[in-house]
């Protein structure tokens, strides 16, 4: 116990060792946090799959199935035919879109669901059977269709009718041919080849977070507007026009056929038209788990910065601090990550973070002066750690400058170190400890 009273070396041993044991607690922290964050998306993906999931508007285009003449092998060359489909895009496709935003809540959670009211309409061109090489009598142009994807179909709520050339057909479920789209909707209009079509329809549709289209005609104009402030333009293609404001949002898109991968016409699978996608995330204004993962990966920073602290006033001022004082410090150091944490999931995080960091500099300061029992050395503890607390809230709101300050700050620490032990001469103050160690073991007359 003398030895640990009065050797320097072996308390900076125990304020290392007990700064590296504190990255355990701190990684559960983390753990913790990743947890929290986990149960946010699951109760938002239950709310989405009852509303509505991510939706991707993808079409209209013309399916035309023809036969696909084989030899079957295990047949003895038998030539046999399965069902294809040709599929063909519009040239024009225009879109207008009015989305009307609403947060859901379960619990302390939320998520943000919408309904979309769209205008779609365009044109097709004159279908060219011949510009696929298959000969024109395979084809069964008396069964083809008109398909427009819909990622979710639990999204419609109202029953959808295409205008097609003039004529009104009520759209049936499903689509025959899954070539390019999972699922969606469709009708059987009569379809000649030669001769072009115009096509329109309305159609109300639920979803959540995000809405997406495919850029299928060979100009595709998207028009996107609604009172959601936070917008989040995604995917292939970015708006060449957008407005964003407190009261929400205007966006345009105008993609050509040649901005893609695929073309107008093509026969079999083409996963790219479904995988080629643009359009909005509608994004919550602040994601407090985010923020306090971040705070959370500063832990050991922290820790260890406040223990240099005490450890330089033992250095300076000849005060020895016992290491359960260090340990105390420590967690309540760490319990500041929880109270952020559970206070971000009822309030604004700015809130939270001042709630926590001043229940915690309080808390360290008020048992620094239990132990220090002097004014000045108290407030020092108290600036440090009020420094850092600020400093680290001025990190989290400057995302993308985060590491060159952090670099900075940590710089600035170590020179200040530097410059506070510059006249400390090591040996001396050892070998005092090692004397004082020595005489307090020594005989006593």
């Amino acid at each position: 116990m003398k030895k640990l009273k009065h050797s320097i070396g072996i308390r900076l041993s125990i304020v290392a060792f007990l700064t590296l044991i504190f990255l355990i607690p701190s990684v559960l922290i983390q753990e913790l946090i990743r947890e929290r964050e986990h149960r946010r998306d699951s109760v938002a993906d239950e709310i989405s799959q009852k509303w509505g999931n991510e939706q991707a508007v993808i079409g209209p285009m013309i399916s035309i199935p023809y036969r696909h003449y084989y030899n079957n092998d295990e047949k003895e060359g038998k030539v046999e035919h399965t069902i294809r489909y040709a599929h063909f895009l519009p040239d024009d496709l225009s879109i207008r879109s009015v989305i009307d935003p609403e947060v859901r809540y379960r619990g302390i959670y939320k998520a943000i669901v919408y309904n979309s009211a769209l205008s779609i309409s365009g044109s097709f061109p004159s279908i060219d059977l011949d510009g696929l090489s298959i000969p024109r009598e395979d084809f069964l142009v008396e069964d083809a269709f008109v398909s427009v994807g819909i990622s979710d179909m639990t999204g419609i709520k109202e029953v959808v009718a295409i205008n097609w050339n003039g004529e009104e057909y009520a759209a049936n479920p499903g689509i025959a041919s899954n070539d390019a789209v999972a699922s969606g909707i469709s009708i059987s209009p009569d379809i000649e080849t030669g001769r072009a079509y115009s096509f329109d329809l309305e159609l109300s549709l639920n979803g959540s977070s995000a809405l997406r289209f495919s850029p299928v005609g060979k100009q595709t104009q998207v028009e996107l507007s609604s009172g959601w402030p936070n917008p989040s333009f995604s995917g292939n293609f970015l708006p060449v026009d957008r407005e964003v404001s407190p009261s929400g949002f205007n966006a345009e898109w105008k993609v050509l056929h040649l901005n893609r991968n695929f073309p107008q016409q093509w026969t079999g699978p083409n996963h790219e038209v479904s995988t080629t996608t643009f359009g909005v995330d509608l994004l919550l204004a602040v994601d407090a788990y985010q923020k306090t993962m971040r705070t959370a990966k500063y832990a050991i920073m922290f820790i260890a910065l406040t223990f240099l602290t005490f450890f330089m006033i033992e250095l300076l001022n000849r005060k020895v601090i016992h290491p359960i004082q260090y340990l105390l410090i420590g967690f309540a150091l760490l319990i500041f990550y929880t109270l952020l944490l559970s206070l971000s999931e009822y309030i604004v995080f700015g809130l939270a973070y001042l709630i926590a960091s001043a229940a915690i500099i309080s808390l360290i300061t008020i048992y620094s002066y239990s132990m220090l029992k002097d004014t000045a050395k108290t407030g020092m503890i108290a600036g440090v750690l009020i420094i850092l607390y600020g400093y680290l809230y001025i990190l989290l709101q400057l995302q993308d400058y985060a590491l060159l300050l952090g670099s900075i700050g940590l710089f600035s620490v170590l020179a200040l170190v530097m410059y506070l032990t510059r006249n400390i001469n090591w040996f001396e103050v050892m070998s005092r400890n090692q004397n004082e160690e020595n005489s307090n073991s020594g005989p006593k007359g």
